[in-house]
C-alpha cells in the first residue's frame, strides 16, 4: 500500500487499511553507517531507508545485509596441512 505517514506517496509493505503496522507506526531515519547506500532516499522530513523501517537495528550486530555500499571482506586463510597425512596422500 501507499504510505501516508512519513514516506508519503511511496510504496510501503507495513501500511494497512488501519494505518502503519510497524512497531511505533513511524519509520526511523538512517544512521551514520547508511550514508552512501543506494537504498537511502531523501524526503521532506529527512533521510530514510527504502528497504527497512528501522536501519539502526540492521547495523546493531555488524554490517547491514541490505547495504549496497559495503562489500564483504573475503579472507583467504590457508589451512594448516599435517605433513604426515600429506605424505600418505602423495604415496597413493
Amino acid at each position: 500500500m501507499i504510505c501516508d505517514t512519513i514516506r508519503k506517496g511511496s510504496e510501503c509493505s507495513f501500511m494497512t487499511a488501519k494505518g502503519c503496522s510497524y512497531n511505533d507506526g513511524l519509520c526511523h531515519e538512517i544512521v551514520e553507517q547508511c550514508k552512501g547506500c543506494n537504498r537511502s532516499s531523501e524526503l521532506e522530513s529527512g533521510w530514510y531507508c527504502t528497504a527497512c523501517p528501522a536501519p539502526e537495528l540492521k547495523w546493531k550486530t555488524g554490517n547491514c545485509n541490505l547495504a549496497t555500499h559495503v562489500t564483504a571482506a573475503i579472507s583467504s586463510n590457508k589451512q594448516k596441512i599435517n605433513p604426515l597425512k600429506a605424505s600418505k596422500r602423495g604415496s597413493r
